[in-house]
């Protein structure tokens, strides 16, 4: 299966990925050009905007998606083990090193999350809301509620994505930020107004969101500014890549052979980023990919058995 599975009939293929400028596009992107060059004249590739939450696994279930990504693929473990994932499948993972870490203002009289409760008065903080879909707002309101942090008496500042909310702290304007993609260059200005220092969850959260299938992670002191040793905080790596158990298997294997032989066509768009601040692991390794939350589809399994480490398809990738 070195050469590529081509299809025989043309196909019409949604795609879900983020807001529209972030890594779920991109991968979205280069999944519809790689698998457009081996479909026949007529078919035809659509990304859809999305949130990368529930909204994706929605997308699916009711055929508005035929592939959909999701982030983090502890969220996934954890909704399929609530049995929100029924008629789905996975064709693989893209890694992503990320993590939900809380960090204050150093000033605030407290160790540990748990102690949020005793000046909640005192307290803006600046994450996403919990409504159902994004998972950042679902897994923060949960840990703090799991921390004995009541959230009904703090005060928010919410967005969906993570930036404002990261402005929002760095700006002096909330004192409190509980988010992800910290790989990214604004974590390393967090303490531009003030010294900052970092919660752990404390393990009565992360056990509580390991019983459900949500693992816990380290930041490794130095990562962040005034980070100083090790921080045990809840996992948010890895972006899923999903499908419904019912596609074809010649789209599903299709799909697979692209995320395995062109995956420098995906790394090179990366590789001006140090590997440890990428938001997107690299380089991708396929013994990684299908390390899924899902099961993986027939189809995908039986195309990551057959193309073991074969040599990676030919072409200068665009970003090169």
């Amino acid at each position: 299966m070195s050469e590529a599975p081509a299809l025989k009939r043309p196909v019409t293929l949604h795609l879900r990925g983020d807001w529209g400028q972030a890594n779920m596009h991109r991968i979205c992107g280069w999944l519809a050009q790689e698998m457009g060059d081996r479909a026949p004249e007529g078919s035809r590739f659509a990304i859809w905007n999305g949130r990368g939450g529930i909204d994706q696994i929605e997308a699916l279930q009711v055929g508005e998606a035929d592939i959909a990504i999701v982030t983090p693929t502890a969220a996934v473990r954890m909704l399929e083990r609530a049995g929100k994932m029924e008629g789905l499948a996975s064709l693989g993972v893209i890694g992503q090193r990320d993590r939900l870490v809380v960090a204050v203002d150093a000033s605030l009289p407290v160790t540990t999350v748990a102690d949020l409760a005793s000046v909640a008065d005192q307290l803006t903080v600046a994450t996403s809301l919990d409504d159902g879909v994004n998972l950042i707002g679902l897994a923060a309101h949960k840990a703090l509620r799991i921390a004995g942090v009541d959230p009904e008496k703090l005060s928010f500042f919410y967005h969906e994505r993570p930036f404002p909310p990261l402005e929002q702290f760095i700006e002096g304007k909330a004192n409190v930020l509980i988010h992800e993609a910290v790989m990214t260059p604004r974590w390393q200005q967090l303490d531009r107004v003030r010294p900052v220092k970092y919660l752990p969850w404390g393990d009565n959260v992360l056990q509580a969101f390991a019983a459900e299938g949500w693992q816990d992670a380290v930041v490794e002191a130095g990562y962040f500014p005034g980070l100083t040793e090790d921080l045990r905080t809840l996992d948010f790596s890895d972006f899923a890549i999903l499908c419904r158990k019912d596609m074809e298997d010649d789209v599903a294997a299709l799909a697979t052979w692209c995320m395995v032989m062109t995956r420098r066509a995906l790394e090179a768009q990366y590789a001006h980023l140090p590997a440890d601040h990428s938001p997107v692991t690299y380089p991708l390794v396929p013994d990684d990919m299908v390390r899924s939350p899902l099961p993986l589809h027939p189809a995908a399994a039986r195309a990551y058995e057959a193309l073991g480490d074969r040599e990676l398809s030919d072409g200068a990738p665009l970003w090169k």
